[in-house]
Formats: structure tokens, sequence, C-alpha cells
């Protein structure tokens, strides 16, 4: 049985920027043996609307690819990303994305595991 090749550029194709919504594309995931998911996340000045944090159940690994930005954390120290920087972020752990560069296209690579 022959498996699909995929290939792609994740930077090519960036949404313009003033798109209510960050863009969330899903680029692999796994199966029910091994339950991952890698996303690449495009975000022009988008952040968590107040209130709200992500409370994940799987683990998650973020690496900032193009752009900036910072995450904020339930009872820890706000993080700032640049290009090239990463965070692992355990499951449960209450965070939200408090800034994220409004002039230029902020892609964010995440690996959900």
């Amino acid at each position: 049985m022959a498996h699909k090749i995929n290939t792609g550029n994740v930077l090519a194709g960036l949404p313009p920027a003033g798109q209510p919504e960050e863009l969330i594309e899903q680029l692999a995931t796994g199966d029910a043996a091994s339950p991952v998911r890698i996303e690449r996340i495009v975000s022009h000045g988008h952040v968590t609307p107040d209130g709200e944090w992500y409370d994940q159940e799987q683990d998650e690994w973020v690496l900032v690819l193009q752009g900036a930005a910072r995450l904020s954390f339930e009872h820890q120290p706000d993080l700032a990303l640049t290009a090239g920087e990463y965070v692992n972020i355990p499951a449960h752990v209450r965070h939200r994305v408090s800034w994220t560069q409004p002039d230029t296209p902020t892609v964010w690579l995440a690996v959900f595991y």
C-alpha cells in the first residue's frame, strides 16, 4: 500500500492583514494510538478575547516562525516570543495570546501531543 506524501510551505499563502479571525490550518494528524496534531496559525494582531483562557487536554509545543507574540499564563509571568523561539506548554496550563504583531503576520507552528 502506497502512503501519500504531503508537502507544503508554512510561509506561503499567508492571509492579508485585516482578517477578523486567526487562520488555523491543520497540517498533519496522528491516529488514535498516536494522537498528535500539527497546526499552522497565522495572527495579524489577533489576541485571545478578554477573560478567555486556553486549557487543553494535550501538551502543546509552539514555535514562532515569523513575527512576534506574547503569551500570558495564569499564575506565571508573561512570555515574549520572536521568530525562532518556542515554548512547551503542559496540558491544563491556562494560557492566552495577549499580543501579536499587528503590521506583520505572526506565523506559529503548534504541535499538540
